[in-house]
């Protein structure tokens, strides 16, 4: 069974963890993916909320995966910033190997989030927030 962005909607966090822990690493993307913010896992605003987000706040990320680095789709209009390096690396979850997105060197505002996929079906990545050490939220990539 292939899983889509909407079957991701409707899970929990304890099931999106299960799901994530499951998944092999993937390569790194390389261009435009398309992303939608799963805050409300498990709860009937979801949908809803991650529409919100999408046309106010973010709608995804644009890898370079040569030179190892990302810019975020955020804002009303689609702006290319915040800046991330993209490497290789363990989880904090569970030390398995994962795709990390690092904003400690690169972003002010975003120095203190550490983002990780995984390939959960081909073409789509699900991924992990941590603010510190502390898990935030979860979100999807449709490359």
């Amino acid at each position: 069974m292939t899983v889509t962005v909407a079957d991701l909607l409707t899970k929990t966090a304890e099931e999106l963890d299960a799901l994530f822990a499951a998944a092999p690493r993937g390569d790194i993307p390389d261009g435009e993916t398309k992303g939608t913010a799963i805050i409300a896992a498990g709860t009937s605003y979801s949908d809803e909320v991650a529409k919100l987000v999408e046309l106010f706040a973010w709608q995804g990320k644009v890898f370079d995966a040569e030179h190892g680095f990302l810019r975020n789709y955020i804002l009303p209009f689609g702006i290319k910033a915040i800046v991330a390096k993209v490497y290789y690396g363990q989880s904090w979850m569970d030390q398995k190997d994962s795709i990390v997105i690092d904003y400690s060197e690169t972003s002010l505002v975003a120095a203190r989030v550490r983002d990780e996929i995984r390939l959960v079906a081909p073409g789509l990545f699900l991924g992990k927030v941590y603010w510190g050490d502390k898990a935030l939220m979860h979100f999807a990539l449709e490359v």
